[in-house]
């Protein structure tokens, strides 16, 4: 792995870990399916776009569509809107461990369900990583933590998990800045409906809010989507997901500098867990993967 793939990963894991911060200002002002659905529709049209500027095209196939449409739904629509609403009553560094034990997830699945060896190493990194999720989990309902909250943004990483098993092998076909906006805009008609059905516009302005949105909208929407495919191109999908260990951290860290959220000891015991159990996982996958190939 290379300096350049090195940056490219740290910057990915920074951009993805602030939007929980960025977040929690946002649907502290305004209504959170109604604002998650406007980001989606500008970094969605802003993105194909883009595609379209650079030749990329719309006309995809059967398969690029499918991926599309569950990613729309189940990422955007499902994990992206569940933490928005959860966010109102949850802190985000909280908000941000959870969705975090995503690799985690993938990793058990695909033990689980699909029969996938998971050598001793992984098997360490996944109990490693729900004994991390237990010390913080711990801690904060002793804490009185918002459970309904809490379930939202369980339900939100289950639904992620389920995207990524479902859209598994499925490729862009090179027009990956088309897909990615084409996804964000599925996501934003699913959201304003549910807006539509459920919420009153009711907005605080503030220069916050607006630097916060915009900074939603363009850095982890868009930007952060097209540095991740940037890296899975140059290091493959198994490599590039090994800077997943660092969003437990970076995501407690942000929300402290920019909230004032609190972190405890239980709280940092188990970031370090769950980065070591996530850490442990992705290497694991990357040896199977090496194995195989040579197999």
């Amino acid at each position: 792995m290379d300096i350049r793939a090195i940056l490219m990963g740290l910057a990915f894991a920074v951009m993805w870990s602030s939007a929980f911060s960025s977040a929690r200002i946002i649907v502290a002002a305004a209504p959170p399916v109604s604002a998650l659905a406007l980001r989606f529709l500008i970094s969605g049209l802003l993105g194909v776009l883009i595609a379209w500027a650079l030749g990329q095209s719309w006309r995809l196939t059967r398969g690029q569509w499918r991926a599309t449409i569950v990613f729309g739904v189940c990422q955007n629509a499902l994990y992206l809107g569940m933490n928005f609403v959860a966010m109102q009553t949850v802190e985000a560094s909280l908000a941000a461990i959870i969705a975090s034990t995503m690799p985690l997830l993938v990793a058990f699945a695909g033990w689980a369900l699909f029969r996938e060896r998971l050598p001793l190493l992984g098997i360490a990194g996944l109990v490693a990583g729900i004994a991390g999720v237990v010390i913080i989990m711990g801690a904060r309902l002793q804490g009185g933590v918002d459970l309904y909250g809490l379930g939202l943004c369980v339900l939100g990483v289950i639904a992620l998990t389920f995207a990524t098993l479902a859209v598994r092998g499925a490729t862009s076909g090179g027009n990956f800045l088309m897909v990615v906006g084409l996804q964000m805009l599925v996501g934003a008609a699913v959201l304003g409906v549910v807006a539509v059905a459920t919420e009153t516009i009711e907005i605080a302005w503030s220069w916050p809010l607006v630097a916060a949105f915009v900074y939603t909208t363009l850095v982890p929407g868009l930007a952060a989507t097209l540095v991740w495919f940037m890296l899975v191109q140059r290091i493959g999908a198994t490599r590039a997901a090994t800077f997943h260990f660092l969003n437990p951290f970076l995501g407690v860290a942000i929300a402290a500098v920019l909230l004032g959220e609190s972190l405890g000891a239980n709280d940092m015991i188990g970031v370090v867990v769950i980065m070591g159990g996530i850490l442990a996982v992705q290497l694991s996958r990357q040896r199977a993967a090496r194995a195989a190939m040579r197999g």
